[in-house]
């Protein structure tokens, strides 16, 4: 049996951050904080916080692979490389394709899962996203409008099928028809409804939440915005209490003082801080395919080639975690938790992932003072440190 315990450190528990005593690690999972210390290797982190891993529930790939390559082996890369890099857990997250595309997408990311085994060391898979493709062509973004439709409930059971039931999430434009039905559909088995790529008025998007939607897809981006005799979507997203917003805190997609608007709208544990990042993250500048269409990476972003605009993030959980903290919109503490248990609780994978408890897998991050990443443990394990 395998034991140490963590000392001398910030512990972001469930409950508050205790600033003393011990945590154990046993066989890869994680036992009680205490106070006295244990009989067994105590392990010293330099008053450096110990925080749950990062938790992802919107990305698309990573190290020039993405979920449309449809490509287990490539999932598994894109894994192994998140997790040296803080990110213990994540949502895969389809595109916006042929309907048959994404059933081989969800295909891969199943069998992507189901090939590891016990030495893998790679970000968890938690379940999957569909973002796309009950989406309008007004608000499209980077998704392809080619295959553009409206929802349909038999083509989410084929892929949940093809998923082997680990979509979690699906995104759609609440303006379509058969939307609400749906929602209350998915609302039904437990599967999150997010509004997003819509150009959905205020009281369009509060039917959806009242049909059972709950979460916002990258909030600000990809939907009506907020004026003050139009609040639209983003109005609906910050006057509704129970509800999450994504937002990518990356510096390019939304900006710092609007993060903060957001945040004090809904409050930060409300809030999940996402990555929509592009498979070509993580990679050099330089010219990708993203979901079908030509994009070019140049400082920290990622564009269309054609038409210039943004096509999603090449940041990492660490990254957007530390910038809610390095704009001093929300404390260290609240900071990681946004990235951790928030996302978590967003996409209804908060029994698995997030937190720091007794019996759970020992999956965690160190951080230094100003939250730059320090080091990662999966399963109690030390993992190498990424670039």
């Amino acid at each position: 049996m395998a034991i140490y315990a963590l000392s001398n450190a910030r512990f972001v528990l469930p409950g508050r951050v205790m600033n003393t005593g011990y945590l154990p690690v046993v066989d890869g999972h994680f036992g009680a904080w205490q106070t006295e210390m244990p009989d067994c290797e105590i392990v010293d982190c330099g008053g450096r916080w110990v925080a749950p891993g990062f938790v992802d529930t919107h990305i698309h790939g990573f190290f020039n692979h993405a979920t449309t390559d449809c490509d287990a082996e490539g999932i598994n890369i894109s894994s192994a490389e998140l997790v040296r890099r803080g990110t213990t857990s994540w949502v895969p997250t389809t595109f916006t394709e042929a309907p048959e595309s994404i059933r081989a997408a969800c295909a891969a990311i199943a069998e992507a899962d189901e090939s590891r085994g016990d030495e893998f060391m790679g970000a968890r898979i938690q379940g999957i996203y569909l973002e796309g493709p009950f989406f309008t062509q007004k608000h499209v973004g980077a998704q392809n409008p080619a295959f553009l439709i409206d929802p349909s409930y038999d083509l989410f059971a084929d892929w949940q099928d093809a998923a082997g039931g680990r979509i979690v999430k699906s995104a759609l434009a609440p303006e379509h028809e058969g939307s609400l039905e749906y929602i209350a559909a998915l609302a039904a088995e437990n599967i999150v409804t997010s509004i997003g790529h819509s150009d959905a008025t205020f009281d369009e998007a509060l039917a959806a939440v009242n049909a059972g939607s709950t979460c916002f897809t990258h909030t600000y981006n990809g939907m009506r915005g907020l004026h003050h005799r139009d609040p639209g979507i983003v109005g609906c997203a910050m006057v509704t209490p129970d509800t999450y917003a994504e937002v990518i805190a990356d510096g390019h997609h939304v900006m710092p003082a609007a993060v903060e608007a957001l945040v004090r709208a809904k409050g930060w544990d409300h809030v999940a801080l996402i990555t929509d990042a592009l498979g070509c993250a993580g990679m050099p500048d330089g010219e990708y395919v993203s979901g079908g269409l030509p994009v070019v990476m140049r400082d920290g972003a990622c564009y269309l080639r054609d038409a210039g605009n943004l096509a999603g993030s090449v940041a990492v959980m660490c990254d957007v975690v530390k910038n809610v903290f390095d704009w001093s919109i929300v404390s260290a503490e609240q900071a990681i938790r946004m990235g951790t248990e928030v996302p978590a609780r967003s996409a209804h994978i908060d029994d698995r992932c997030g937190f720091i408890a007794p019996g759970r897998r020992a999956d965690f991050v160190v951080l230094n003072d100003d939250l730059t990443l320090d080091a990662t443990y999966l399963d109690g394990v030390l993992v190498p440190a990424g670039e």
